[in-house]
């Protein structure tokens, strides 16, 4: 069974900033390692760009798209780079978040163990956690996440390589050690098998988020 932690509802208020309206969590620590920080406010004649925060003139600020990432709850004025960009991320948000949220079975191995356990993970409602149910039951918050690398092969020879599997590593909360975890998808041709290859590389489209997360 999820703990309280991993399966609790936070809950959501909606704020106005000088940006327009934004529903936020509650409490910001519980928010999704996804998001953005939204840029300060800078007075001015001209008009600015709600994710990079930077002035331009209206003809090259004038594209109002959504912006998920800094949970805006309308279509915000975005410069054209940032627009592309945002749009590029709705695909996330409409599809790879779905996949991650349905959750997938794969062969897991933790740290050094020889022997995997058959289990299903998926991304927890709230998005903070990876959870994993099979004979046993772990969460691994994702803002401690350190690293993951994509297992892949390529075939047929020449073929562009396909995601059979993912390395991650993690910490605990209160401890230095950095673990390792390894999911790979089952040798069959089945429906499971397809969606594991889905997960994989939803997960992969995640991880690049919580990098510009952390970079920013």
């Amino acid at each position: 069974m999820a703990s309280g932690v991993a399966a609790r509802r936070d809950g959501k208020k909606l704020v106005r900033s000088p940006s327009g309206l934004r529903m936020v969590p509650e409490h910001r620590a519980l928010g999704s390692p996804f998001v953005l920080e939204e840029p300060p406010w800078v007075p001015d004649k001209e008009h600015h760009c709600r994710r990079c925060g930077r002035c331009f003139c209206d003809r090259c600020c004038s594209q109002k798209v959504p912006l998920r990432r800094m949970c805006f709850v309308d279509p915000v004025r975005q410069c054209a780079a940032c627009a592309l960009v945002s749009h590029r991320e709705a695909e996330f948000y409409d599809k790879q978040l779905k996949v991650l949220l349905s959750g997938a079975t794969f062969l897991v191995t933790f740290g050094n163990s020889e022997k995997p356990e058959t289990m299903v993970c998926r991304l927890s409602g709230n998005q903070r956690y990876l959870l994993l149910d099979g004979d046993s039951h772990r969460e691994i918050e994702i803002a401690h996440v350190s690293a993951v690398r994509t297992l892949a092969e390529g075939f047929p020879p020449g073929a562009s390589a396909r995601a059979t599997g993912m390395s991650l590593q993690y910490t605990m909360p209160g401890e230095a050690c950095v673990t390792q975890l390894k999911l790979m998808a089952k040798e069959d041709s089945s429906a499971s098998r397809r969606q594991a290859v889905a997960w994989l590389a939803a997960m992969h489209k995640a991880a690049k988020l919580l990098h510009e997360s952390r970079e920013q």
